[in-house]
């Protein structure tokens, strides 16, 4: 694990917004006016890559600005292999190109499989997440992965064994699409009895 050092940590009003639109909205329900503040922003895709031979999840760890604001303590988020939706393409293959930026594996996209969308900050943005999943193994893969520009993305596995230690330790920070998936994996495993990947 790299040594995250953070410094000059300071919050601003929001001008010129590229991901995110502020909105104020008036809404009348059953009869009274009401208004609510919300934020608009990009729907989102993230997958999870279960690691057959090593029978691990692989996830993502990075330094997420707003859960640092709200408890500093908390230098990484781990999340599934995630991200937004801004480009006038299928789903499916930009789940394809997240995977090999930030994780390095070269999956086709014909092993990605859907899983369900949910609705993620409801309270706030109300943005829609696709989860997908893959199986993965060394064949696949072709690059340390990590992102690409000036992303800072750290991999980790986390043995199937121990999966369900990890969603209950709150002392990591994590995705509530993260806890979900874990689960409704498992679950498929217990129903199949691993046939899936034999």
């Amino acid at each position: 694990m790299k040594n995250l050092d953070i410094k000059n940590f300071e919050t601003s009003c929001l001008k010129d917004p590229k991901f995110i639109k502020p909105l104020f909205i008036r809404y009348n329900q059953n009869g009274v006016e009401k208004t609510w503040e919300s934020v608009r922003s990009f729907d989102s895709v993230s997958v999870l890559l279960y690691h057959k031979q090593y029978e691990a999840y692989l996830v993502v760890k990075q330094f997420r600005p707003p859960v640092y604001m709200t408890d500093d303590k908390f230098k990484y988020t781990y999340e599934l292999c995630a991200g937004i939706l801004d480009k006038p393409k299928p789903i499916v293959q930009i789940a394809r190109e997240e995977i090999y930026e930030e994780c390095g594996y070269d999956v086709p996209v014909e092993d990605i499989h859907k899983v369900n969308i949910f609705f993620s900050n409801v309270g706030v943005s109300g943005s829609r997440q696709h989860i997908y999943t893959a199986v993965i193994d060394e064949s696949m893969k072709k690059h340390s992965g990590g992102g690409i520009g000036d992303e800072s993305i750290e991999l980790e596995f986390i043995p199937k064994q121990t999966a369900v230690q990890f969603v209950f330790d709150e002392t990591k920070a994590k995705t509530s699409g993260l806890m979900f998936a874990f689960y409704w994996h498992m679950t498929q495993i217990d129903k199949q009895k691993e046939k899936i990947y034999e």
